[in-house]
């Protein structure tokens, strides 16, 4: 069972066992995690925003074209950023750390 460990906006960090094949954001709204999600992982929102840890990034694979467009429309994007509705947890992925940028924007408003 692989692990992710979330870093949350004031700095607490949460290591979450979870199954494989699930979405970041799945992983996040089911252990009450602050993250909105607000089009339910369509990426049509920029709500699930996540920093990659650096060391992890290249392990990821490459984001969309429509991934990075979304992100381009949001706040505190790093070079690292993605969309966690668009990062499947795997075996190979145990141990991923992602955290949470200071703000997130909702595109759908």
């Amino acid at each position: 069972m692989p692990k992710v460990v979330f870093v949350e906006r004031d700095g607490t960090r949460k290591e979450l066992a979870t199954e494989s094949k699930t979405t970041l954001l799945h992983i996040a709204q089911a252990n009450d995690i602050e993250m909105e999600g607000a089009c339910e992982g369509s990426m049509a929102c920029s709500t699930c925003h996540v920093i990659v840890a650096d060391e992890w990034y290249a392990k990821l694979p490459e984001p969309t074209e429509a991934e990075a467009d979304m992100l381009d429309l949001t706040y505190g994007v790093s070079r690292t950023s993605r969309l966690a509705c668009q990062i499947v947890l795997t075996d190979a992925l145990d141990g991923l750390t992602v955290r949470l940028p200071q703000t997130t924007r909702n595109m759908m408003e």
